[in-house]
């Protein structure tokens, strides 16, 4: 049964804060990044139908502010929860899906 439960006051895992901080600057990256890509190309750019919406709603800063703070709340949920596996995997997924292509598109500005 421990093995399922892990207590929350657990000592401190260097490799579980080190992906955290990763996901947390990944997370900023691509928050910088879309709205670099919205006040370029505008708002039809981003591919993300939830953080579309949400900028939509109430704009791209308080729009991309608000998905971006619900993400990192989410990683930092699963980080507090010891499922750093989950964290990780997303941490390379945002590097794949959204900082390398934002990263390519916004190289070739002019």
């Amino acid at each position: 049964m421990e093995r399922l439960c892990r207590p929350w006051d657990a000592a401190d895992d260097l490799y579980g804060n080190a992906l955290v901080i990763g996901f947390m600057l990944v997370q900023c990256l691509d928050g910088v990044f879309t709205y670099i890509g919205i006040a370029t190309f505008g708002p039809s750019i981003e591919a993300n139908p939830l953080v579309s919406s949400a900028i939509a709603f109430a704009g791209p800063g308080a729009g991309l502010t608000a998905s971006k703070l619900l993400a990192a709340a989410c990683g930092i949920m699963l980080h507090r929860l010891r499922v750093h596996g989950l964290v990780a995997a997303l941490t390379l997924f945002y590097l794949a899906v959204a900082i390398v292509p934002w990263a390519g598109l916004l190289l070739v500005i002019p």
